[in-house]
């Protein structure tokens, strides 16, 4: 199992892991027409995303499909809405066409009907994923010990979260398996104990459900790399 793994200073975090998403969305374009992108929400990739707007070069975002890896069952207009960041911070800058940009629709009454259309609009293989990592080691809305983690069948679920917001809806790992590319964005001192659970530790994604993308490239800062065996730093 490869893992490529990029470690760059706390400050030069979010430029670096921008130029180096711009670089993998180019490369898709050279070899095909269009490029599915799955962003991911929560705290670090915000930064990432205001500097990938930044990154903008010739015509990428007019060619990108924009779909997401969780969701929290609120409004899209709710400070707790992971397309409501994704929007502010990056899709608002770059010139997407809004119709290519497939959001989940978590305040549905409904959820489980709201993942299942989600699922059907999903490319059957992603080609970059964008996702995060916990504290606890979850990624996406997929938390340890999870049912949703022995999921084969459905790709996108309804959930409960052991934090809140409570119910999401979340990808499933045959997505994160499936995808061409998956990208881990990892910042911070409180995610150290995780990263090196998923690096270096016994492979085992029901506890630490972000080795389901242990193959794929993790961009990490410093301090959140701080407790990785030293070869591979």
């Amino acid at each position: 199992m490869t893992t490529e793994l990029v470690v760059v200073e706390t400050t030069a975090f979010a430029s670096a892991a921008a130029r180096r998403l711009m670089v993998e969305l180019q490369r898709v374009l050279e070899s095909q027409e269009r490029c599915s992108l799955a962003l991911s929400g929560g705290s670090t990739p915000r930064p990432v995303y205001e500097c990938l707007a930044a990154e903008s070069a010739g015509d990428v975002w007019g060619r990108v499909d924009v779909f997401f890896g969780d969701e929290r069952c609120v409004r899209p207009t709710d400070p707790a809405s992971n397309f409501r960041m994704a929007r502010e911070a990056l899709l608002d800058r770059v010139p997407v066409d809004p119709a290519h940009v497939h959001r989940m629709e978590g305040e549905r009454a409904d959820r489980d009907t709201a993942a299942l259309t989600y699922e059907a609009i999903l490319p059957a293989r992603l080609d970059v994923l964008i996702l995060g990592l916990g504290d606890d080691g979850h990624t996406a809305s997929l938390f340890p010990s999870a049912p949703s983690l022995a999921e084969r069948g459905r790709r996108v679920v309804a959930v409960r979260a052991p934090r809140p917001p409570f119910d999401r809806l979340t990808i499933t790992p045959p997505v994160i398996l499936e995808a061409r590319l998956t990208v881990a964005l990892v910042a911070g001192a409180d995610k150290a104990l995780a990263l090196a659970r998923v690096i270096d530790g016994a492979y085992e994604p029901s506890r630490t459900p972000g080795q389901l993308a242990r193959a794929g490239l993790w961009i990490t800062d410093t301090a959140a790399a701080a407790r990785l065996k030293a070869a591979r730093r």
